[in-house]
């Protein structure tokens, strides 16, 4: 199995969503000991925006993946195409994706390369794989005591279904800003999904 790792937050290692990304990857690793992991640090400011020829052949069928910024998209693009398992750790800024996610995104999804245009719209090209995001929150967005909106999670959802990754899982520690106790609390839930979920999972790829 060889994972793909997208760590998005610019406080990369010490941040809550790498954290639980990395225990989404052991989790993983356990299930298949011989299992490679590619990370991929879109955090750390080192990836750019695109660049005007990427965008401009994204208008016309001009092949540009050996210059610019789209070379860089080719690397990123086969990273995911070598991936069976991605995982995406990632914090909610504003209610939405962080720039560096979204910057990755925008290198990913890419016309003519990962997903095609028909007359019935866009048609994903990349095989379905299995997506855990790990996410992190310092409200919170879900279940009792929602306290704001959530555009991170049917985003995600609608961008990746655009290139074929529909089987999207998403794993969240939030109201990290409420205090300790709340972030243990946060921790700790999240901690039996995991155990839940990868329960099943081992039972699947047994």
């Amino acid at each position: 199995m060889n994972i793909l790792h997208v760590s998005c937050s610019p406080r990369g290692p010490a941040s809550e969503s790498h954290r639980l990304a990395q225990d989404i990857v052991h989790h993983l690793v356990q299930a298949d000991p011989a299992a490679t992991v590619v990370e991929r640090h879109a955090g750390d400011g080192t990836l750019l925006g695109i660049d005007g020829d990427y965008a401009q052949s994204q208008h016309g069928s001009a092949d540009v993946s050996s210059s610019g910024t789209a070379s860089r998209s080719e690397v990123l693009i086969r990273e995911l195409e070598s991936a069976d398992v991605v995982v995406i750790g990632t914090p909610m800024h504003n209610f939405t994706v962080p720039a560096a996610l979204k910057l990755w995104i925008d290198h990913v999804v890419r016309v003519r390369r990962t997903f095609d245009v028909s007359r019935l719209g866009k048609v994903g090209l990349l095989r379905d794989r299995p997506v855990l995001v790990a996410v992190s929150s310092g409200g919170r967005f879900s279940g009792e005591g929602t306290r704001q909106p959530d555009f991170l999670t049917p985003y995600l959802r609608a961008i990746l279904g655009i290139i074929g990754l529909h089987d999207v899982t998403f794993f969240s520690v939030e109201g990290m800003a409420f205090g300790p106790a709340a972030a243990a609390e946060a921790r700790a839930r999240v901690g039996r999904s995991l155990q839940e979920h990868f329960a099943a999972w081992s039972g699947v790829t047994q």
